[in-house]
């Protein structure tokens, strides 16, 4: 595994809602996985991005099926990313799961992409209706993610300002998409307006 570069790490998995000042990079799709057996003896991780026309999850998918071909052995995946899965390589991470029932997989986003969008919200919630978890980063997942995959040359973890704060926000936007509908029709329902 190439471990990511520090700058690269706080400037990618970075959960600010906006790309900070003087900056002007794009933002591009990070998925940083851990593979264990059940006692928690690792197996394998790497960092993955999107390549030309294949999203980092479809990579992580072909990579994960090459290791885990032995289907009596079951598997605990903790997958880190710098943006929540798209319809698509949601509903293939679904289909992913489905035929490989001796895997376990979670999924910590540091930002929700394109989260306004029906379709988006959709494969968030086909992930989690399907078992797949999905969270949001916060500050024990960034400090995990750095220690297993950043160049850190020994230094500790240093959040940026705000951090907490941005991963609440987005937990509460992830928190109201997962909200089944009915529940918010009950609410609705029962809003009493003086």
């Amino acid at each position: 595994m190439n471990p990511l570069q520090e700058d690269i790490f706080c400037r990618q998995f970075g959960n600010q809602h906006r790309v900070p000042k003087p900056y002007n990079y794009r933002r591009k799709t990070y998925l940083c996985y851990q593979l264990k057996l059940p006692e928690g003896t690792l197996i394998d991780k790497d960092c993955l991005r999107n390549k030309k026309k294949r999203h980092a999850e479809m990579c992580f998918i072909d990579k994960i099926k090459s290791l885990t071909r032995d289907t009596s052995q079951r598997f605990e995946i903790i997958c880190y990313i710098t943006w929540s899965p798209c319809p698509f390589c949601a509903e293939e991470l679904v289909a992913f799961v489905k035929d490989n029932p001796h895997l376990s997989l979670r999924i910590f986003a540091s930002r929700l992409y394109v989260h306004w969008r029906w379709k988006y919200q959709q494969g968030l919630r086909h992930l989690h209706a399907s078992g797949i978890p999905v969270a949001v980063m916060s500050l024990p997942e960034f400090e995990d993610c750095w220690r297993n995959f950043v160049d850190h040359k020994d230094r500790s973890f240093q959040p940026w300002h705000n951090l907490e704060q941005y991963s609440k926000s987005i937990k509460r936007r992830l928190g109201k998409i997962l909200t089944p509908l009915n529940d918010l029709r009950n609410d609705f329902r029962n809003l009493k307006l003086e």
